[in-house]
This record gives structure tokens, C-alpha cells and sequence, in this order.
């Protein structure tokens, strides 16, 4: 069972991400570059953080056109479980394979810090190593992470229990607090907050563990 980490021209966390996952974990990955578009032999993808093409237009607008997106939408279709963390949330939107849009932070400020989240989900199978309403601390460090959708597209997300983790302080101005969510089927999760940087008993945070472990769990 292999993990794909797709990189992007401008991605920074790829490295993070293939780390965490072997290094921490003893998970198999393989890079992927942008243009590549056969991904039969991967059990899942995680779209990394970082600033693809630069995000000179909008965050992941440019990445969405990529060609290994073309491919990741099919992946998607079939059941394949898809990880996108930060820029990888922001491409997930622009792709259309989840709801909402990240815009820039309330204060326009970047934020760098630890920030407690809140299990929100009952159902989907990222979180299913987590109880409901526990409460976990993951890194975040983003500019434009600020969830925005319209009072249907929430409504739609609560009544598909589709929203993943809340934050419990909201340090970007998001809508109801949300950190991360599912598309309906739950094979797709996007978060802003970084799993990959929270796995290193070392330093002594390892929340992000079950999630990455999800990667390749039913």
C-alpha cells in the first residue's frame, strides 16, 4: 500500500509529509510530480502544503489545472482516499472536490502557531481513531486559510456531518470555526492545520498521527 505526495513548483511540506508518513510511521510513499497522471498503483494521495506555482492568482487556482489533477478527480471517484493539508485544502476547493473557498485571514496577517481543534465528525473515517468532541493541538501556518462558504453550502456540510475538525479559539475569521472537512462520500478530507508536523514523539506532539494513519485504514 503506497501514499502518493504530489509536488507542485513552490510546494515546501512535501518532505514533511514523506517523513512523517516513513519516518515516523513506517508508511510507503513516492513522490509525484505535477504533471505526472497515472496513479493506479496508490492506495491515497496527500496534496502537501506549501505555495504551488507561487500562488501569484489565488491559492491552488493555477495547481488545479496540473494534470495530475485531471487524474486525482477519477482517483476520487473510485474511492481513493485523498489528504489535502493547507495549499492541498486550498487546491481541493478550487478543484471543486470540496465546498467553500480559503480567503485571507481576518486580521490579513500570517499565522504561525499551535491551535487546539475540536473532533467534530461522527462518521468519517479520518477521525475514527478520535472520539467526538476530543480535543486535539496541531500546527497551522497559512496566510489565506480563512474558510468562507454561504449559509447552504454549511447547512449541506452539517447536515452531511461533513465538518471534520472545528477550531476551538478561531484564529483566521473562518466560518462556524471550521478547520477541516469531508466531501459526502468521506474519502476527501482538507484541513489547514498540519498532521505531518505533529507526529514526532520528540517534541512531544503527536496528534496528527491518526490522521495520517487514516491514509491507508479503512
Amino acid at each position: 500500500m503506497t501514499i502518493g505526495i504530489v509536488i507542485f513548483p513552490g510546494s515546501n511540506c512535501d518532505r514533511d509529509v514523506r517523513w512523517a508518513t516513513e519516518g515516523c510511521l513506517d508508511m510507503s510513499t513516492e513522490f509525484l510530480w505535477h504533471e505526472s497522471t497515472d496513479l493506479s498503483h496508490f492506495e491515497a494521495i496527500v496534496l502537501p502544503g506549501g505555495f504551488s506555482y507561487g500562488d501569484y492568482l489565488r491559492c491552488g487556482a493555477i495547481a488545479r489545472f496540473a494534470p495530475v489533477l485531471s487524474s486525482l478527480v477519477d482517483f476520487v471517484s473510485k474511492g481513493g482516499k485523498v489528504l489535502g493539508i493547507c495549499n492541498g485544502f486550498q487546491i481541493l476547493t478550487e478543484l471543486g472536490l470540496l465546498p467553500g473557498a480559503l480567503i485571507r485571514n481576518k486580521d490579513l496577517n500570517f499565522i504561525c502557531k499551535d491551535v487546539d481543534l475540536i473532533i467534530e465528525s461522527k462518521r468519517t473515517s479520518w477521525l475514527v481513531n478520535y472520539k467526538q468532541d476530543k480535543q486535539i493541538t496541531l500546527p497551522i501556518a497559512h496566510g489565506e486559510g480563512c474558510f468562507y462558504c454561504n449559509e447552504d453550502s454549511l447547512k449541506k456540510l452539517q447536515d452531511e456531518d461533513s465538518i471534520a475538525l472545528r477550531y476551538s479559539l478561531n484564529p483566521n475569521g473562518s466560518t462556524y470555526d471550521i478547520a477541516g472537512i469531508t466531501n459526502k462520500k468521506g474519502n476527501v478530507l482538507g484541513m489547514m492545520p498540519h498532521p505531518e508536523r505533529a507526529c514526532d514523539s520528540k517534541i512531544g506532539l503527536t496528534h496528527g498521527q491518526e490522521i495520517l494513519k487514516s491514509l491507508i485504514s479503512n
